[in-house]
Order: structure tokens, then C-alpha cells, then sequence
């Protein structure tokens, strides 16, 4: 899903780039007052596992693969905004050091896998949660997991066609048939490993109910 240099056009780089140097501006500011002292280890616990695990692809359909995105992993353990901020900083080292995704592409695939995938996969959590119950967090989670790969393709799907790479009508289609069942392995990875950690460290789920440091 990352996006290579040469694939957009200027205009859509630097629309992409300005969302997500806003977007990372919010979920700094917001992070620091939403974490405790004993998250900020776990971000970095998090940034290690998931630029791991995204270097672990599983076959999909007709010699195409996928890998973990890890955004609501990130952001059910963590939050909406350290969460997402946590994948932009993989994605920004992933760029860096294995050159996976474009220098100029950096902005377009932070706002697609970061802020789209882990603030959309937020939304459906927190709303799968109020029908199916906190005792269903490792479902919620795996749904809005699934959710999280079909927002961020779509979003690229829309980018390459606002570029003039591909008409919207082919790539959006040929996206999401290949991303329907990348989505099944993020929900079957998120699942097992968000219901681990619910019944080993529950303290360690994020609770929006929490105030925020600093607040009454």
C-alpha cells in the first residue's frame, strides 16, 4: 500500500503533505496530554513491534501478498492520536531506511495509513464497541481492523485517480479486491493480539474515559 515517488502528481504530494503535517501537529499536542508516564514506553514498544511485523508478508490471491498495518493495533492500545501518531513515525522510518514508499509520497501514505486507517479503524471501534460491549473489545478491534485496510486503499485508490495514474473506476476496484482479503489477515492478527493483551494486561487498553492528564 505504499506508494512509490512518481505516482502522484505535485499538487497531490503536497495537498497530502499539508493534511498530515497538520494531522501529526494535532496528535502531538494531543498525545502529550492524553499519555501517562507508563504509555510512553509502550509507544515505543509499539513503533518496534509494528515496523517489525510490516516486514511480514502473507500470500493473498494470485501471487499478490500483504502485511500487518498495525493503526488499530496502535490505536486501541494507545489512543487515537499516539496510536496514529505511532504509525507515522514507522512509515517516516520505513521511508528513511528501507526506502519503502517515497520520499515526495511520504505525506500521501502517512494521511492514508496513519491518519485514515487509524482514525477511521478508531471510529468503528469505539462504535462496534457500544453495540457489542466492552467484554467484545478483540472483536471490535478485528472489525475495525478490517475497516482500517479498506479505508487507507480507498483513499490511495482516489489519490492515483486525482493524479491521472489510473482511471478511479479500474483502481479502485482492483484495490479493494485485493485489500478485502488483506483486511481479513489484519483482523485475524489484531484479534488474537488485542485478546491476549485483554486478558493478560487489560490496564494496558486504551479508556477514552480517562481524563486527560492535566484535567479534572
Amino acid at each position: 500500500m505504499h506508494i512509490p515517488d512518481g505516482f502522484l502528481t505535485a499538487s497531490t504530494s503536497l495537498a497530502a503533505w499539508l493534511i498530515s503535517a497538520a494531522s501529526l501537529g494535532v496528535c502531538l499536542r494531543r498525545a502529550t496530554n492524553a499519555l501517562k508516564d507508563r504509555m510512553v514506553p509502550l509507544m515505543g514498544v509499539m513503533a518496534t513491534f509494528i515496523f517489525v511485523a510490516q516486514m511480514l508478508n502473507f500470500p493473498v490471491i494470485a501471487g499478490t501478498s500483504g502485511h500487518l498495518l498495525g493503526a488499530v493495533l496502535a490505536v486501541v492500545l494507545l489512543g487515537p492520536y499516539a496510536g496514529s501518531l505511532v504509525i507515522a513515525i514507522v512509515l517516516i522510518a520505513q521511508c528513511f531506511i528501507l526506502q519503502d514508499g517515497g520520499l515526495l509520497a511520504l505525506g500521501a501514505n502517512m494521511l492514508n495509513m496513519a491518519f485514515i486507517g487509524g482514525f477511521g479503524g478508531y471510529a468503528v471501534y469505539r462504535f462496534v464497541s457500544r453495540i457489542a460491549g466492552k467484554s467484545r473489545t478483540a472483536f471490535s478491534a478485528a472489525a475495525a481492523g478490517w475497516f482500517s485496510i479498506i479505508f487507507s486503499s480507498a483513499a490511495v485508490s482516489f489519490e492515483l485517480a486525482f493524479s491521472g495514474t489510473s482511471p478511479l473506476r479500474v483502481v479502485l476496484p482492483a484495490m479493494l479486491s485485493v485489500h478485502v482479503f488483506v483486511g481479513i489477515g489484519e483482523a485475524v492478527l489484531t484479534f488474537f493480539i488485542i485478546g491476549f493483551m485483554a486478558k493478560v494486561r487489560p490496564d494496558l487498553i486504551y479508556n477514552s474515559s480517562v481524563p486527560l492528564r492535566g484535567t479534572k
